[in-house]
């Protein structure tokens, strides 16, 4: 395991949220980093990109980084009155 020299502000995750939100395709993560309006280090992107797929926001794939968190109240409303077919 590396030793983390630097952790994202609250500013900088949301930041990389918001680019990864307004993607409306696949970017890689030289594309995100491009798109970001300040330069991050790259472990601190790493450590960033780690959070978000852990948390269900992003999905990294081999062909780069899609966000798929949905927060739809009607989406969320529909979904807790769905039946369930087995």
């Amino acid at each position: 395991m590396q030793q983390i020299l630097h952790y994202p502000n609250l500013k900088t995750v949301l930041t990389v949220e918001k680019v990864l939100q307004e993607a409306d395709t696949v970017i890689t993560k030289s594309e995100l980093k491009r798109r970001l309006p300040t330069q991050i280090m790259h472990q601190t992107l790493n450590l960033i990109l780690e959070y978000l797929e852990k948390s269900g926001k992003i999905i990294i794939g081999t062909k780069g980084l899609t966000w798929t968190y949905n927060n739809n109240p009607k989406l969320k409303s529909l979904l807790s009155r769905a039946v369930r077919v087995a």
